[in-house]
């Protein structure tokens, strides 16, 4: 028996100019910049921002509050 996620075949590629059909950002429109197939799942640009804390590292002695782009399901985007 085989066990683990299974690699989903998306209807987007990297670079694909996409419009956002449900969830929290409907609506919004950006360029696809990550595809994560294993999972069925998209990076938009800004699209799905959340606040990420990072830890002091040895070059910045502060950590700080970042704003990235979080990953959405494949499903949730159609081609514009």
């Amino acid at each position: 028996m085989k066990t683990g996620i299974k690699k989903i075949k998306l209807h987007v590629k990297k670079n694909d100019s996409v419009v956002v059909i449900s969830g929290n950002d409907k609506g919004k429109e950006g360029k696809i910049l990550k595809v994560l197939p294993l999972k069925g799942r998209v990076i938009v640009e800004g699209v799905n921002i959340r606040k990420r804390h990072t830890r002091p590292a040895q070059g910045q002695t502060q950590g700080s509050i970042v704003e990235r782009e979080f990953p959405i399901h494949s499903s949730n985007v159609k081609k514009n």
